[in-house]
């Protein structure tokens, strides 16, 4: 399963919600979270996405940013392998 993610970092930003929405719904993402925080808040929806990854899904977002500040940050603080996540 495709399991997307997008985030904008305030509530203001919404076409750009929007827009990464459309994108995920376009590569096939079965389910989208969304979330409106900064990267370095506390991210339920990205801890709920994460929670549902199973054995050959995806974990999708349009861009390596949207995760975390950094791949480094990303893959150090979530403990995943980067074979896990694919991005537009």
């Amino acid at each position: 399963m495709n399991i997307g993610l997008a985030r904008t970092s305030t509530l203001e930003q919404i076409a750009g919600l929007e827009a990464q929405v459309r994108d995920l719904e376009a590569y096939g993402c079965e389910r989208i979270f969304k979330e409106q925080v900064s990267s370095i808040a506390e991210r339920e929806q990205l801890e709920a996405a994460l929670n549902m990854l199973r054995e050959g899904d995806k974990l999708v977002c349009t861009k390596l940013d949207r995760l975390a500040r950094s791949v480094h940050t990303l893959v150090r603080s979530f403990n995943l392998s980067t074979q896990w996540v694919h991005h537009l």
